[in-house]
């Protein structure tokens, strides 16, 4: 999936958890945004690849691409640095949505991603769509209207 996909899904995500729980929408939204492209550090043509390009260098020669960083171990220990150093729980928690949702939608391409790193099994869903193809700008505009939806009901607008 490409960057403007993710970042959407990191929306549309967080805004989904804020109905769960009584963060602070706008938090959670900002947050989900920007943990939905962490996973991609790995990948140095990515956003945060260019905007990080050292660290985007090292991770993909140690890891290479859609390894470690699009991993459940990612995630835990992303969970537990967020919580240690981070001071508001709301921001932790949309990070890790967001980047949660970045595996989700990376499983829903045909390469899939090492769900279970180090184990090199690669996980994706039975359907799957080309990254930039039609299937993943029908997911944008899905993406999209969700966020709209979730948006208005987690920010009270009486519509």
């Amino acid at each position: 999936m490409t960057g403007k996909t993710h970042i959407i899904g990191g929306i549309a995500a967080s805004l989904a958890f804020a109905q769960i729980t009584n963060y602070e929408p706008v938090l959670l939204l900002g947050a989900g945004a920007v943990g939905a492209v962490i996973p991609d550090i790995c990948h140095g043509g990515s956003k945060i690849g260019r905007t990080f390009p050292v660290v985007s260098k090292i991770i993909n020669t140690l890891f290479g691409h859609r390894t470690f960083t699009h991993s459940l171990i990612f995630l835990l220990m992303a969970a537990l640095l967020f919580n240690a150093f981070l001071p508001n729980e709301a921001i932790a928690a949309g990070l890790l949505v967001g980047m949660a949702s970045h595996l989700v939608l990376d499983m829903a391409t045909k390469n899939g991603i090492k769900l279970l790193f180090p184990f090199k099994v690669t996980v994706r869903f039975p359907i799957t769509a080309k990254t930039g193809g039609t299937a993943e700008y029908v997911v944008f505009a899905m993406l999209s209207l969700l966020s709209v939806y979730f948006g208005l009901s987690a920010f009270d607008f009486n519509l």
